[in-house]
């Protein structure tokens, strides 16, 4: 059974890379994104392959990998040359929890650890669960600004949504988060954001440094309440923009610290 299975894979994107290492099957990858911190040992131990939007094609194939796993239709170009040279490649474009929670539970199939794979992710939903029954104790939830891009303005993506909801916060673009690409998120009026007066900004700049008082300093966001009384923060954009094991466990629950603190001063 042990041949079936894939013995070199290809992880083009870090939460496939993280999970791997999670279910003790590190030693089946052959190469990661170069944008992959976590495990931080995977840095030092794994040939850096690909980008987000670009990878090193000959260096992949010369990796004779039996499996590639990549993220969205933004790597579609990627997955179309590796197909045409013959290589097996799986794209996933989880956008939701839940859809986080199945492509979690693919990988973990295809590597022969369903079981163990299983009882991580129902272990995950159990402390969403209980992150979520905290949040309903809240007597007021705070209006919350998730910032994915400074210029243009950029608002989360779905699965950063929902965990705000569980973690106790109400996005002010709901309506933006279901679109899954960052294009339509974008919110070309700041005003609209001064409008909607979050109580809470939180930013995660994919890929660059956040700069909260950039953020306060921005024209007419003086009054903004979240800017009014300081509550402008970072979450690293490994911890919630990657849909995997991280934006589950830590992502969620630096937002849920964030909420809480402001809901014992404000509730």
């Amino acid at each position: 059974m042990h041949a079936l299975l894939p013995q070199r894979i290809v992880c083009l994107t870090e939460e496939a890379t993280e999970w791997l290492y999670l279910l003790g099957e590190e030693a089946r990858i052959v190469g990661i994104s170069g944008y992959t911190v976590r495990p931080r040992r995977a840095r030092a131990e794994k040939p850096k392959v690909s980008a987000f939007l670009s990878a090193k094609i000959d260096k992949i194939l010369a990796l004779k990998p039996d499996c590639v796993f990549g993220f969205s239709d933004l790597q579609a170009d990627i997955a179309s040359l590796l197909i045409k040279a013959g290589v097996q490649v799986t794209i996933f474009n989880q956008r939701s929890v839940d859809e986080i929670f199945s492509m979690l539970y693919q990988v973990a199939a295809m590597v022969g650890q369903a079981d163990q794979g299983l009882a991580r992710l129902q272990a995950m939903r159990t402390e969403l669960d209980a992150i979520a029954l905290r949040a309903a104790g809240f007597k007021r939830r705070p209006k919350v600004f998730f910032e994915e891009w400074d210029e243009p303005h950029i608002s989360g993506i779905r699965w950063v949504s929902e965990l705000m909801g569980i973690a106790g916060g109400d996005d002010v673009f709901p309506e933006l988060a279901v679109q899954s690409l960052g294009k339509d998120r974008i919110i070309a009026e700041g005003q609209s954001i001064i409008d909607r007066a979050p109580d809470i900004i939180i930013g995660s700049w994919c890929g660059k440094k956040f700069r909260p008082e950039k953020v306060a300093a921005r024209p007419g966001w003086q009054d903004v309440p979240a800017v009014r009384t300081g509550q402008i923060f970072e979450i690293k954009s490994a911890d919630i923009l990657q849909p995997g094991p991280a934006s589950l466990t830590d992502g969620v629950a630096q937002m849920h610290r964030i909420f809480s603190q402001w809901e014992a001063l404000h509730g």
